[in-house]
């Protein structure tokens, strides 16, 4: 019963709040045909394309950070190349010097072998002239040996020695000389 009084004070009492504030239905219609075609008319041509940049942004954002993290991907990449390629390259750089210090060592050995060799060489030469030359002095001593033991021996014996007398005399005094 109560519900019954209280729709039928219902439109008295909406009638009676709208009544001051001048509400005509025809008007308000206007206003919401109106309203909706400004929202019609923003979403097409205010909203659409302002949301379609700002997709292209995120889309453009989502692109930069992909190849960012592949640029990323690439820097890691190549960062464990190139200590792969410098730890290869020290390797062979000690390598390198290994060998270079071997072959240095080799080749000093060799040259120290090849100037060893050379100054035995020089000495045998060296010894075979003086034995040359000793002997060329002890065949010049010889002579003059024997001139003067000649030259002498004719002073003192006072006659003149035949070629057959210097020999015998050379021979002998060479004998008891070598002795």
């Amino acid at each position: 019963m109560i519900s019954l009084l209280a729709q039928s004070a219902e439109p008295n009492m909406i009638e009676q709040i709208i009544g001051p504030f001048g509400w005509n239905k025809w008007f308000f219609l206007a206003q919401f045909i109106n309203f909706v075609l400004v929202i019609v008319v923003l979403k097409k041509f205010a909203f659409g394309p302002v949301v379609a940049m700002l997709e292209q942004r995120r889309a453009r954002i989502a692109e930069g950070e992909a190849k960012l993290k592949q640029i990323e991907q690439q820097l890691a990449d190549s960062e464990r190349h190139t200590a792969e390629a410098i730890a290869k390259a020290n390797a062979d750089a000690l390598r390198l010097i290994n060998e270079a210090k071997d072959s240095a060592a080799n080749f000093s050995e060799q040259k120290t072998q090849e100037a060893i060799a050379s100054a035995q060489q020089i000495l045998a030469k060296a010894e075979a002239a003086a034995q040359a030359e000793r002997a060329a002095i002890k065949a010049e001593l010889k002579n003059e040996f024997g001139r003067l033991v000649t030259a002498t021996t004719a002073q003192v014996t006072g006659k003149v020695l035949t070629d057959e007398d210097q020999k015998r005399i050379n021979n002998e005094a060479l004998v008891s000389v070598e002795a």
